[in-house]
């Protein structure tokens, strides 16, 4: 953000930068949307099937790519939670499943995982 100091505004001509824990950083997917098809694909629900249940604006092929991008940085993830709890036991073989399910144990509280680990962490979700 920038506070103006041009002309008429009385502003201090200083920037400084604002973090909306709900916005992915360079994305128009929102954390929420995000945790919503995370938890649907965790209950069994495919992505095509759990994309279909959501309002979104755009194609399939963009979930595919936000699942692939957040598997590139599982292990920037994982660290960060490890930090506060240890990982749940888990059955599920695949990484991003377990990995739902640990950011599910650390903010069990939260209606949105997602959102709390980009508050409490100060770091994007996803890079």
């Amino acid at each position: 953000m920038f506070c103006s100091n041009r002309g008429q505004r009385g502003g201090c001509g200083g920037t400084f930068a604002l973090f909306l824990a709900d916005v992915l950083p360079r994305h128009t997917f929102t954390a929420t949307l995000l945790w919503k098809l995370l938890c649907q694909w965790l209950v069994g629900s495919s992505i095509k099937a759990a994309a279909q249940s959501l309002p979104l604006l755009f194609p399939l092929e963009t979930i595919y790519h936000l699942l692939y991008r957040l598997r590139q940085r599982l292990d920037v993830v994982r660290c960060f939670l490890c930090r506060q709890q240890k990982a749940p036991d888990s059955s599920r073989p695949d990484p991003l499943l377990q990995t739902v399910e640990h950011l599910q144990s650390v903010f069990s509280s939260k209606p949105c995982p997602v959102t709390e680990f980009q508050l409490f962490f100060r770091q994007p979700f996803l890079g």
